[in-house]
């Protein structure tokens, strides 16, 4: 395990063939893991206007998803065998008119409010939910902890210098102080957690490794992340960065490499919708999880970028050696009572008891 800046950086700095080495290093052979799930977008109103997003608007049609359409997706992804109930919406998005109106006429106080009663009726039909709702407060985590059987938020990058740049300059929201705190929090809670870094918003080679040393820290500390992703920023017409350059593909790999040496406790996912030409190459550089994988809906963050078949992701999985295999949004070591709720756990020994056995 790396335990310093500087050996992370003297794996990010290698090149030619040492880069072989280094993913020689980080590849173990086994299984690569997925998520079935259904991506449900409760609505783009978001705070943060961050310099790569495609996904906020400041006047999201409609302003919220109502819950007859929300179980309509779920019974849809039902009846595809997802087990996944991803909900993600914009950074208080309930400060915006349209969405606080919304959810007034709803009976609902505010966004945490409507995705509890969401997640329940969700849990109740036979989903999971994973909540990714931007930043929120340790009450809030506590509350939707008991519905919920993981949570995710990237901290994307622990160096505060990013908000003074196109990136997060306009986006209060992507504070590293801020986020670091939520995933502590997560910690405190015990809850299931997923996390990652963004790649090539304009970070240095020593704020990623110091990215990388915070996460480690608070996995030291809690022991509760099941995943980090390693994602790399892609242009898209339009945005503010549309004319940043895009990471290469040694520099993630390297970052890919560095990540699972330093995280042996931990899965690592490259988003396989970014990567469709190398993902081989990224499970060899020790990349083990492809993260959550829609059969009925897009990647609303990255509409481009089509989700591959799973018999195209079991394709690319195999020819790089490896066996695709299915999980659920929580991993099965965090299966227990210390991690989750009861009325959590006794749904997943209801449903879905092949998956903790």
């Amino acid at each position: 395990m790396l335990h310093s800046k500087d050996e992370i950086l003297e794996l990010l700095l290698l090149e030619g063939p040492d880069i072989l080495d280094l993913m020689r290093r980080a590849c173990e052979p086994g299984s690569v893991t997925y998520s079935r799930n259904v991506f449900i977008p409760l609505t783009r109103a978001c705070r943060n206007r961050c310099g790569y997003c495609t996904f906020r608007s400041d006047t999201p049609e409609p302003p919220l998803l109502e819950p007859e359409d929300v179980m309509g997706e779920v019974s849809r992804a039902i009846s595809l065998g997802c087990t996944e109930a991803l909900f993600t919406f914009g950074e208080d998005a309930h400060e915006f008119p349209g969405v606080q109106e919304k959810l007034e006429s709803l009976g609902f106080r505010d966004m945490v409010d409507y995705t509890y009663h969401l997640c329940e009726l969700t849990l109740d039909a036979g989903l999971l939910p994973h909540t990714n709702m931007g930043v929120i407060g340790y009450r809030d985590l506590r509350r939707l902890r008991e519905v919920n059987a993981s949570m995710g938020l990237m901290l994307e990058s622990a160096s505060p210098r990013l908000m003074e740049t196109d990136a997060h300059r306009e986006s209060p929201g992507k504070d590293p102080e801020l986020r670091i705190r939520m995933i502590e929090d997560a910690g405190r809670l015990r809850i299931p957690f997923t996390t990652g870094i963004l790649i090539g918003i304009g970070e240095t080679l020593q704020e990623r490794a110091e990215s990388l040393l915070e996460l480690r820290r608070i996995q030291d500390r809690y022991g509760h992340i099941q995943e980090i992703i390693i994602q790399n920023f892609r242009s898209k017409p339009g945005i503010p960065m549309e004319n940043h350059q895009e990471p290469s593909l040694l520099e993630m790999v390297k970052m890919v490499a560095a990540a699972k040496i330093m995280f042996p406790d931990v899965s690592i996912q490259v988003p396989p919708n970014l990567n469709r030409e190398t993902g081989e190459v990224f499970l060899l550089a020790g990349a083990d999880d492809w993260g959550g994988v829609s059969p009925i809906s897009r990647d609303h963050v990255n509409p481009e970028a089509p989700w591959p078949e799973i018999d195209e992701l079991r394709r690319i999985t195999e020819s790089a050696g490896f066996v695709l295999e299915e999980r659920l949004p929580v991993y099965r070591k965090f299966i227990s009572r210390e991690f989750l709720s009861p009325r959590v756990i006794e749904r997943i020994e209801e449903l879905y008891p092949q998956f903790i056995r």
